[in-house]
Formats: structure tokens, sequence, C-alpha cells
């Protein structure tokens, strides 16, 4: 059986339709996606957004793209100064400490770095000849420092968030000294005050708007004026992306981005995350608590373009459901572990599962469905072994199967990554086969002590009807 490979749809938040992706230059994508503000610990929404354009980065690649991935870095604005302030720091100090927390997160979630982080106080040259180009076009005006965008000499605002000018106007609060010529214009550069970061520019002391970072960022480090892809959640999608949007081809005149991707937001037990509400989770704090696996499939359980309720009992079926995988990795090494070359195989009910597989990331990376091929491919390996036809190549085909379970979720859901890096030593697997043999012998309380020493070693047991299977913690 072989796979049909058929072109990758993406739902463009631009266009509002799923549209076949075509990249501007061959196999070449230039993907960009909106990073952290490092003002506070990141929380289990960026992990989500982080993990979700990860998948997508690590399909793509699959797919034989060569992706260019540019993430920023925002470390400079309102919200680290009001931090800084809060915690009696310089705002540096603030941002230098969160990026390092940043780093550490996404070790712990087995992310890698884009090709390129940026972080926005090493480019505000470039903001800067951004911003002094809008105001030699005509699009932007200073007003004692501050320089704004003014948003009704460009006719497309809007056409990324689908609202009038009638309808942003009624959203938009009018402070008593504003200084704008029309509320909806947005900051490109704001005068610092006393005591604040600044940079000197044409208007005097000041720094950049946050809006400006992302489109200076974006194109210098993709080299290109028009991205494949622009991603970020949805709450971005207004002001932040159509201010971009604004921004970048107010200058350039050439469409900014070709397709917006835009992911769900995740609510606590249904209600939004917020400290206030004492539900803000961080990253450190979720992977306290549960492994890293589970949490990535309770991303994955959803369409990324959904948003997804983090619940006690949601991540309890994420952790039956990752120890099916479990229960057949083991039974599986049982039955090839004293085999040391396989033949290769193509095997109906292995080749049809992976086609479902991708078929489903074909279709706006719809992870849910990819998600139930590689379980149908657990069940059906499993009904294959328990048939116990042991006919010529009974080991290969099992060999097979497992190697394209791990395989998906591996390289493309970035699953068992800590069992890829830890191989079982001697001493461990001394110690799961007594487990072992304690249970059949009924000794009880011996199986409850190894279980406790293994845990000290970083190894989990479960026992199961199917007997025992063990994870990484």
């Amino acid at each position: 059986m072989s796979l049909a490979i058929m072109p990758i749809q993406i739902f463009n938040s631009l266009s509002k339709k799923k549209e076949e992706f075509i990249p501007q230059q061959g196999k070449i994508i230039r993907m960009y996606s909106c990073g952290v503000t490092v003002y506070d610990k990141s929380h289990i929404g960026h992990a989500r957004s982080l993990y979700i354009f990860e998948v997508i980065r690590r399909y793509l690649k699959y797919r034989g793209y060569d992706v260019l991935f540019v993430r920023n870095i925002t470390d400079i604005d309102d919200k680290i100064i009001n931090r800084a302030k809060e915690l009696n720091k310089p705002a540096k100090q603030v941002s230098e400490e969160n990026i390092k927390i940043y780093y550490d997160d996404l070790e712990r979630l087995g992310i890698t770095k884009a090709d390129v982080e940026p972080k926005a106080t090493e480019n505000v040259a470039e903001m800067i000849e951004h911003i002094e180009g809008l105001i030699v076009k005509g699009f932007a005006y200073e007003v004692d420092g501050d320089v704004y965008f003014q948003v009704r000499k460009f006719p497309e605002y809007g056409k990324l968030s689908g609202q009038s000018i009638d309808k942003m106007l009624e959203g938009v609060r009018i402070e008593k000294d504003e200084k704008k010529k029309d509320p909806l214009d947005f900051a490109l550069w704001k005068k610092s005050k006393e005591g604040e970061p600044s940079w000197e520019s044409p208007w005097g002391p000041g720094r950049p708007g946050w809006h400006i970072e992302c489109s200076c960022m974006s194109m210098k480090y993709l080299n290109s004026e028009t991205l494949d892809i622009h991603a970020g959640g949805r709450d971005l999608i207004f002001p932040h992306h159509e201010n971009e949007i604004a921004q970048s081809e107010a200058l350039t005149g050439k469409l900014f981005a070709k397709y917006w991707i835009h992911h769900g937001l995740v609510t606590i037990n249904s209600q939004k995350m917020a400290k206030s509400l004492g539900n803000f989770i961080t990253v450190e704090d979720a992977l306290k608590k549960y492994p890293v696996d589970e949490l990535k499939l309770l991303f994955l359980s959803s369409h990324y373009a959904s948003a997804i309720d983090y619940t006690e009992s949601k991540m309890e079926e994420m952790h039956k459901a990752l120890q099916k995988f479990d229960i057949l990795f083991w039974k599986a090494y049982e039955i090839i572990k004293e085999k040391k070359v396989y033949d290769s195989r193509q095997v109906d009910f292995i080749e049809k599962n992976k086609a479902n597989f991708l078929k489903a990331m074909d279709d706006d990376f719809n992870t849910p469905q990819a998600l139930a091929a590689i379980f149908d491919l657990v069940n059906d390996t499993n009904k294959f072994i328990d048939r116990g036809q042991r006919e010529d190549g009974y080991v290969d085909v099992i060999f097979h199967a497992v190697d394209t379970i791990e395989n998906l979720a591996r390289n493309i859901f970035g699953l068992f990554t800590k069992e890829k890096e830890q191989n079982l030593s001697s001493e461990l697997e001394e110690l799961l086969e007594e487990r072992k043999q304690s249970r059949i012998n009924k000794n009880f309380k011996r199986s409850d002590e190894l279980r406790d020493i293994l845990k000290q070693k970083g190894v989990s047991v479960e026992d199961t009807k199917d007997g025992q299977t063990w994870r990484w913690l």
C-alpha cells in the first residue's frame, strides 16, 4: 500500500478559509511566531503556543520543506517596566531573569529553540528606520516625542480581524490627555519617562511600541518583506497582528504574510486564566504535577484552533491514554528483545494507519485525528500480537509497527524524547525484573519497596492487566 502525498491545507485567518499551502520559494518556508513578553514566568497558555508551532514546524520538515523559523522575545514593554517597578528592580534584570526561565521551560517541554530568537532590545535601530520610513510616506506622525501610526490612512485596516473602523471605535478607550489625532491610531514610538529604559531617536529618548517590534524582526531575520507563515494566539489578532499588517504593508507596499495561523486559548476549569482568580499555572508548576508527555497529549487532543480546557479529569484521561503506549512498548520489547536484525515489512494495517496520520496532518494540522490514527495503530498492533500466529516475519511486523508508532509520535509530536535520551541502565533493568518477579510470587511488600526505589531513580512503574509498565518521570 503506497502512501499518496496530498497537498497541505491550512486555514488562513486572513482569507477566513482553508487554502492549499504554497510557499513563495519552492520548498523554503519562512515562518514567524510571536514569542513571549518576559515580564513573568511562562504559563501553560504559552506552553501550548510554543508546542503547537513546534509540531507544525516538525511536520513541515517531515514533509520535505526547509523551514526557517523565527520566534521573537519581547524584552522591552510596558508590562516589563511596570513589573520592574513592583519588584523594585531594573527592567533589564526582570527581562533577563525571565528569559532564563523561558529557556529552562523550553528544555523542560522538550521544545527546540527557533532558528533565530531575536530580542527587541537588539533591534531598535531597525525599528527607528522603519518608523522614519512611515513618517516619510505619510502614514505616521510625531507629537511631543511620541510617534503614532495613522490608521485611517491605511484603507485595508481591519482585514485580518474582520472589524470595521466604526466597530473598532466602540471598543477604544479615549484618554483625557490623548495626543493622537484619532483614537484608533497606535504607538510606534513612546517617549520615555524618567527612570525608564530609553534609546536615542530623531524624536528624542524613547522606546519602540510593541507592534513595531514583530514587523521589523520578522522581516529582518526571515530576509523577506513577505512571510510565508505568521503564527500566534487568537488573542493577538486584534490589535497586535492587525497593526503589524498595517505598519508593514504601508511601508513595503507588499503583502506582509501569506498565511496566518492562530491557536485557541487555554482555560482552567472553564475559566480564563488570571492571577486574580488564583488559577495562573506556570509551565514549571504544571510539569511538577504531570509528566511532559501528558501535557503534550492534552494539547494534541484538540485542534490547534480550538480552545482547550485544562482540568484534573482531562489530565487523568491523558495519563490513561499514555499508558496504552507503555503497555504496547513493554509487550513488544519482551517479544523482540532477543532479535538483533529486522527485515522491513510492508504491512497493510501499519501503512493504512500511517496514511491516516498523514492525511489528518495535511488537513490543517488536525492533531486529534492524527493522534487517533496512532492509537488505532497501537490497537491493531496489540491485536496482531494477541493473535499469536508466529508465522514467518511475526517479530519483524511487531518491530516495524512499534518503530512506526515511535517515529511518528517522537519525530513529529515530540513525545517520548526523555526515553530516547535515557536508555535503561543494567541496574534499572534488574530492579524492574526483580519487581516483576516479586509480583508474580505475590511478595507485595518487596514489590512496593522496589517501586519506591525505582521512583527515586526517576522511573515510574504501573501495574496493568497486561502486566508491569514503566516510564521516565
